[in-house]
């Protein structure tokens, strides 16, 4: 998949298909969990 600089937009939609709705869940629980403002860079995936 991708390596320490993340995911990237081109490949963004592609590892939601792939990991499912659960795992983009809990991806996003983490972060709000570490951000919970949402002002750590915006806009970008986990």
């Amino acid at each position: 998949m991708s390596g320490e600089h993340g995911v990237g937009g081109l490949k963004r939609e592609w590892a939601r298909r792939e990991l499912g709705p659960d795992v983009v869940a809990l991806q996003r629980a983490v972060r709000r969990l570490f951000d919970p403002q949402g002002i750590l860079n915006p806009g970008t995936a986990l």
